[in-house]
């Protein structure tokens, strides 16, 4: 292929991939399975390999992240961005009313839009091009962090407004992103991210623009800064135009006649706020004519034309009872705490999470405390601090134990930890908590070893060990509290069946540290077989994209320990798979060939990954809302709005048994 045929190509390439990506990412609905796009984007990578000349800044190819920075660079805003004056009540609401058209001297209309938890940007563009993005910063001087924005796949490279135009928005973290970002941190031994909006701001902190590009994070633009020559009218016509240009506008936003239509559309949210792919706080009006907007101007601090609505906290007063130990399977001590029962967010919480003595120390929690709860996001309960004023000089400070509650070891600090760790590989909690691991969903997902039979079953000691599990008796289990002759024959058809699980579970289900249940499977899809696994080394595994330099070395020193060796071995001998078995992706790329399809709710036999693996395997693409585009929703148990979405636009709904029988015939 000569130059010149080869840059057409390249040009055709990333105009045929970016179209894709505006269809996936802020349309979403993409008119192309994923495998497509995929196959496209490695033409292009290799074709830019062989002519880097003409790589381009609007490459798809080119939001992976750069090197990594030293430091961020200060940018200052030519027009401020200033924060919003608060209302918490309805009456502030008709207060925000009254003030405004009083000062308007004539009817206004208001928009309101959904407000984003996230962090506040702005992107500027130069002839058509995107050439920086800032966060807000204290509002006149922020930083750059344009490498980290362009990994966000909703971000244009390139828009066709040729002016100079810097745009503001949100960028956030979807829900489903940040629990699987904390649950991956977590068996990576890791500190957890408090809500949503502290991972997003973390992530685009990040000096290396890689770890940004990896998690998953969105954006949704609400207006302007700059803009030369703007000669649109109203909010509403920007928000329109905005669209136009390829950027991501939130879908809700609604044009409201009186305060009561907007009063209205803040109790709607109010109450819909839970069924929301990712997080808001509240609820921005802003008077829609700019020309008003000119003439109420602005405080010191605030635009008098626009104000932010605050949801009500999700907190609770409570009592801390107790703090608890327990020890995790990799040896880590963790303290939570024990509550009175307290109802917050919709469900009652009696436990929450202190992660770590250090923690306790900054917050100055004591036993016997009257502490204020909240849901982190609206999902993890979390003690937020202690009511001193409440205090009586009963309750008693909180200090760690030097030894194992479980084994009696002495507890140590590794490396820079803030945990503090049992290193004994005997400890009965950690094999306890091992197991537990082993048989979970995500893991060998034995159907009827929950918890409490592995503890019973612990206790007994009929296992220590995971080969155990597959040694154990009809005889033996029948002899134990609460185990019937159905209950113990339903158990052993379980285990036996987890012996053809494909060599990913296995994987996931041995407990690797740093090792999750997505690096497992791009193991086992690599490497194809335990013996190749066990063969290989570290430069094997750190040549591996998505491995790094903690992952490999953790994989390493495993696969070299004699225990392992030997237990591998075990479970050979025991019929457990070694080989890698998932779907061929052409073997039943017809059953949701090029259809959309849309998941919501809970699902009894499948986790929301494995839905969501099982459909593109064959040949479909999941997305996060329901659209004219979507051809199959597929509801779980409390489907919420998605669900009547897919009603009103007569749209085939699937319940989750339809879908199981789809993917087994």
């Amino acid at each position: 292929m000569d130059k010149q045929e080869a840059k057409k190509k390249i040009e055709n390439l990333i105009q045929l991939l970016n179209k894709y990506g505006y269809e996936y990412y802020v349309l979403d609905q993409p008119t192309v399975p994923d495998a497509t796009y995929d196959e496209k984007l490695q033409e292009l990578e290799k074709l830019e390999a062989a002519f880097p000349e003409f790589v381009s800044e609007s490459s798809p190819t080119q939001r992976v992240g750069g090197q990594p920075l030293d430091k961020f660079h200060k940018v200052e805003h030519h027009v401020p961005m200033l924060s919003l004056g608060n209302a918490f009540n309805e009456a502030d609401l008709r207060d925000f009313d009254r003030r405004v058209t009083q000062l308007a001297q004539e009817p206004v209309t208001y928009i309101c839009e959904l407000k984003i938890d996230g962090l506040a940007i702005a992107l500027t563009y130069e002839d058509g091009k995107f050439v920086r993005g800032a966060t807000r910063g204290d509002g006149t001087i922020g930083e750059d962090i344009t490498s980290n924005l362009r990994t966000i796949r909703s971000v244009p490279l390139t828009i066709s407004e040729k002016r100079t135009i810097e745009v503001r928005g949100e960028a956030f973290m979807p829900l489903h992103s940040f629990l699987a970002l904390n649950k991956e941190r977590e068996e990576e031994e890791e500190m957890v991210f408090a809500n949503p909006r502290n991972a997003a701001a973390g992530s685009l902190r990040q000096l290396d623009p890689k770890i940004a590009a990896s998690r998953n994070l969105d954006l949704f633009l609400f207006g302007y800064g700059q803009w030369e020559a703007e000669e649109i009218g109203s909010h509403s016509d920007r928000l329109n135009y905005l669209s136009e240009l390829g950027f991501k506008i939130n879908p809700e936003w609604k044009r409201c006649e009186t305060i009561e239509e907007v009063i209205e559309y803040v109790a709607h949210w109010t109450t819909e706020r839970p069924n929301l792919s990712y997080e808001i706080d509240g609820i921005v009006i802003k008077v829609d004519n700019l020309q008003q907007q000119a003439k109420l101007g602005f405080t010191a601090k605030n635009p008098r034309w626009a104000i932010a609505y605050k949801f009500p906290a999700t907190e609770a007063v409570t009592k801390l009872r107790d703090i608890e130990l327990s020890v995790g399977r990799t040896g880590v001590v963790t303290p939570t705490a024990i509550l009175d029962p307290v109802k917050i967010a919709g469900s009652t919480v009696q436990r929450a999470s202190l992660h770590n003595a250090d923690l306790i120390k900054e917050m100055d929690i004591r036993i016997g405390d009257t502490i204020v709860l909240k849901k982190a996001g609206d999902i993890i309960p979390k003690v937020v601090r202690a009511i001193e004023e409440k205090r009586t000089g009963n309750e008693t400070e909180f200090s760690m134990p030097k030894n194992c509650p479980s084994c009696g070891s002495e507890l140590v600090h590794l490396e820079e930890e803030v945990a503090l760790r049992c290193l004994n590989p005997d400890c009965p909690a950690q094999l306890q908590e091992g197991l537990i691991h082993f048989v979970s969903r995500d893991a060998m997902n034995i159907d009827g070893l929950g918890e409490k039979v592995i503890e019973q079953l612990f206790q007994a000691k009929l296992i220590k060990t995971i080969a155990d599990i597959y040694r154990l008796k009809k005889d033996e289990l029948l002899n134990l509290e609460r185990m019937g002759e159905k209950s113990v024959q339903n158990l052993l058809t379980a285990i036996d069946a987890s012996k053809t699980n494909s060599l990913e579970k296995l994987l996931f289900g041995l407990g690797i540290r740093h090792i999750g249940a997505k690096a497992a499977r791009t193991l086992a899809v690599h490497f194809q077989t335990m013996d190749r696994i066990q063969q290989a080394t570290y430069d094997d595994f750190i040549a591996i994209d998505e491995v790094g330099e903690k992952m490999a070395d953790a994989i390493a020193r495993f696969f070299s320990e004699e225990k392992v060796i030997a237990l591998l071995h075990q479970l050979s001998a025991l019929g457990v798979n070694m080989t890698y078995t998932g779907a061929d992706h052409s073997s039943k790329a017809a059953l949701f060939s090029n259809q959309t399809i849309v998941l919501t709710g809970k699902m009894e036999n499948f986790s929301r990954n494995e839905a969501k693996e099982l459909i593109e395997v064959n040949g479909g693409t999941v997305t996060g809302s329901v659209s004219k585009n979507t051809d199959i929703v597929i509801a779980g148990e409390a489907a919420g709005s998605k669900y009547n979405k897919a009603k009103e636009l007569n749209i085939t709904i699937w319940d989750e048994q339809q879908f199981k029988d789809a993917i087994d015939s």
